[in-house]
Formats: C-alpha cells, structure tokens, sequence
C-alpha cells in the first residue's frame, strides 16, 4: 500500500489516487477510533496508542506517496518508504505489547537498515529500490505482526485473533511476492505484470486498512467484555469464584464427568467472627486469603474451588481427586491450623476449619444436592467443637440416577 505505484501513469492516476485518498481516510478513520477506544479500555492503553499512532502514521506515509515526486531529488521516495515503514512498525509493537512484548530491537534494524539502503543505493537505484527492495522490510514486519499475534496468549481465547494472523501474514506473502517474485515476473512478460502488481496491492491495501484496524478492535472488545464476565464471576478478596460461578462451571463439570466418582468439600473457617472482633478486619481478610491460597495450592488449579459465602468455601472434585478427598480435607485444615499462627504477626489466631464432604460414586443428581450434603456433614463438624472433617450420610447416589 505504499510502493504500489512505481510509476503513476498519466491513464491511470484517478483511479490510483482514489485508492490512496480511501486508504488515508479509512486509516485515518481507524486511527481516531483506537485513540477514542483507549479511553474505555486502560488495562490496553498503550497498545491501543501505539496502534493509533501507527495506523496514522501510514495515514500520513500513503499521502506522502502522492506528493513525492514534487520533494527534492530523490527524497521523496525514500521518505515516503521509511514513513510507511514507521507506521507498520508503531503496529508490530502495538500487537506485541498485547503479549507483554516490546520489538525496539526490531524497530531499530529495520528503520535503520532501510535508511542507509536508501542513503547508498538510492540515487543510483532508485527505481529497483522504490519498486521492489522496500517491500521486502514490509513484509518482514508484517510477518512478525502475524506471529506476534500468533502467540499472544492473553488472546488465545479470541477467535478475532485468527483473522489478525490471516490479514497480516497475507499482507506480509504480498509484500514478499512484491519483492522477490515480480522482478522476475517483469523482466519474463514485461511492464504488464507490474501494472497487475500496483493494482493487487493497492486494492488489497484497501482491505487491510480496513479489517485490520476493525478486527484489532473488535478483538480487545471482546477481551474487555470476557474480563467483565470474569470479574462479575470473582470474589474481590481471594479471587476464587464466587457462589454463581461455583453452581455453573460445577454444574458443566458434573455433565461432561458422565458418571464416574464425585466428591463436594464445604468449609466454614471456625470462630472467624471473633477473630474479626478481636484482630480487626484486615487481619480476618488476611485469614480468608490464607485459606484461599492453602486450599488453592493442595487441591490444585483444575478443582473448581469457590468462595460461596462470608467465611464458606467449597470445592468439587471429579474422578481421581474425588477418590482422596478426605485426604486431601484433612490435609487443608491441618495446614491451615498451622500456617496462620505463623503468618499474621500477632500472639497467635486460632484459626482452624470445620470441613464437611460428600462423596458420590456415580455423581449427584445435581450440584445443589451435593453441597447441601456436604453443608449437613460440615455443620456436625461444628457442633462437635470444629477443626475436623464430618462425612455425609449419604454416601453414594443411585447408580441410575
């Protein structure tokens, strides 16, 4: 979209220039839309300026293109390229700040190299130089825009992602095949050829200025509504889930497990409401993220783990991790009882744990049932003075419910 047109030939320059006038003006366009879009979007503020900025700066590149034959000598063509080159640059970094990234070493060759390509060949070699070298630079960054989005984990989820990949790394084949393959294609069937490759890419630049900047947005958008369902689905203090997202993400666990071993855990931090009393509120926030982080930790990531009420925790454990829940019960309040006399810097809390646990061979009929199992076990671990796991009486279910 910047070295499309060697020559503007005099027959075809309308519809050249009306092609650059819509890249300029969609660019422009999607560069005050990112800008605007980092305002409602803070956690991907500086990716969304920096892909501003760079959509602006190819803005500002593509009308460059247009007057560089009226700048001095040579200059035109040269800056011309190294603005463009900036612009595709500003949007590498930007996609790869989304992965926590930064490409300054990149930036810094490529600009670089260019420059002292054009500062020792490009009064000799103009033509070579404007026509097929410096899409070659483009094409490489292009491509690492491509990867860059590839990998971006925190994008993984985003199907918008895909489509980042395909306009970017066909941009970057375009810009390869300028590069490499049309000398040839132009020295075997003549000046044809070139006319066809000015035409491809520009009509393609077209839609790269357009989906790119529009699917870029869409994906960040989508990313931003994810973290607001997340969030919605999180208790502030332990960041466990919280009670609806326990009963749903339990729920989809339970129908996908068919009917294999079930195991619910419910547990009540004893005598919290005192320790509140006596120690304050932030030392009773420090016991719950301790609880938090110890069950956490013991159970481990797969377990869908939930903090459901003030100090009420349960956890649900399929298969395998099902088969030792006692264990693995018992082992929590035992940490627990030990760790927090030590963690908080006081005479000693005694904090310790009530745990109730319902086991079921061939699953619950539903996940309200198997709590409110494991709820009546861990209220007798209360009653019987607390710090210890109570199973429930029920067992099993029906193996044909």
């Amino acid at each position: 979209m910047d070295e499309a047109a060697p020559c503007l030939d005099t027959w075809m320059y309308v519809d050249l220039l009306t092609l650059y006038l819509l890249i300029v003006g969609t660019l422009l366009a999607s560069a005050g839309m990112t800008f605007w879009e980092h305002r409602t979007n803070p956690r991907r503020s500086k990716s969304l300026r920096l892909l501003a900025a760079g959509f602006a700066t190819l803005a500002l590149g593509c009308g460059t293109v247009l007057v560089r034959r009226a700048l001095p000598g040579f200059t035109g063509s040269p800056l011309s390229n190294l603005v463009i080159l900036s612009g595709y640059l500003l949007v590498l970094n930007g996609v790869a700040s989304l992965g926590g990234r930064r490409q300054r070493g990149v930036t810094l060759a490529v600009l670089g190299g260019m420059g002292l390509v054009w500062a020792i060949w490009g009064a000799s070699r103009h033509d070579i130089l404007w026509s097929y070298v410096s899409a070659l630079p483009i094409g490489i960054v292009s491509a690492l825009t491509a990867w860059e989005m590839w990998r971006c984990t925190a994008m993984k989820a985003v199907f918008a992602r895909h489509v980042v990949v395909l306009v970017t790394g066909v941009h970057a084949v375009l810009y390869f095949g300028r590069g490499l393959v049309l000398p040839w294609l132009v020295n075997a069937y003549g000046p044809p050829m070139q006319l066809l490759a000015s035409n491809i890419t520009m009509y393609e630049g077209v839609l790269y200025s357009v989906i790119l900047p529009m699917t870029l947005l869409k994906m960040l958008r989508e990313e931003a509504h994810g973290q607001l369902v997340l969030e919605s689905q999180t208790d502030y203090l332990t960041r466990l889930g919280n009670r609806r997202w326990f009963f749903e993400q339990g729920a989809r666990l339970i129908s996908r497990s068919g009917r294999g071993p079930v195991a619910v855990l419910a547990f009540d931090l004893d005598q919290f409401k005192a320790i509140n009393d006596r120690y304050g509120h932030q030392a009773g926030d420090t016991v719950l993220q301790s609880f938090a982080d110890i069950t956490r930790d013991m159970l481990g990531p797969d377990t869908v783990l939930a903090r459901i009420g003030g100090e009420e925790f349960a956890a649900l454990l399929i298969g395998d991790p099902a088969q030792r829940a006692q264990a693995l019960g018992e082992a929590i309040a035992r940490r627990f009882a030990d760790t927090i006399p030590n963690r908080l810097d006081t005479m000693g809390i005694p904090a310790t744990v009530s745990i109730g646990l319902a086991h079921f061979d061939h699953g619950p009929h539903t996940l309200a049932e198997g709590l409110a199992a494991a709820d009546r076990a861990l209220y007798r671990a209360k009653s019987l003075g607390g710090n210890r796991l109570e199973l429930a009486a029920q067992a099993v279910a029906p193996a044909d419910a």
